[in-house]
């Protein structure tokens, strides 16, 4: 979660929402990322999409290209990354703060825990809360 961190730390530097996220293999690293809806003009930018994306150019595409994977995320994912999370069959997902605006797994819904779906991801929700939740505050608060 502290690589995810540096990269939310990086998102902010760069005027972005300041989420980031990291997906590993056990201790290694496929790819870091944070959010970049701005930068890129596209609002599906968010730090786990473009995670993806970019362990998905390093050759990991295939269907179990995920497996034993965990992604690291400063924030309650929303439903299109959810949903992303879901169909790449990304097996854990740890988050620092919870949205209760937007989050999808366990605010307002649970897209990685739905039994209808074809995939459950694991889930460790609060890892770093504290930390993770007074960037994000202080960054809307400078917005504002």
């Amino acid at each position: 979660m502290r690589l995810a961190l540096e990269e939310a730390y990086a998102a902010r530097a760069a005027d972005e929402v300041p989420v980031g996220a990291v997906l590993m293999r056990g201790a290694h690293v496929l790819a870091r990322e944070h959010n970049r809806t701005r930068q890129g003009g596209d609002v599906r930018r968010h730090a786990e999409m473009a995670c993806l994306d970019a362990a998905t150019a390093r050759g990991t595409g295939s269907p179990d290209a995920f497996a034993g994977c965990t992604l690291y995320v400063t924030l309650e994912p929303c439903a299109m990354c959810a949903g992303a999370l879901v169909l790449a069959r990304v097996p854990r997902v740890v988050f620092g703060a919870w949205d209760p605006k937007a989050g999808m797994v366990g605010s307002l819904h649970d897209l990685l825990r739905h039994p209808r779906l074809n995939h459950r991801a694991e889930v460790l929700a609060g890892v770093l809360e504290s930390e993770c939740a007074a960037l994000l505050s202080e960054f809307f608060a400078l917005k504002r």
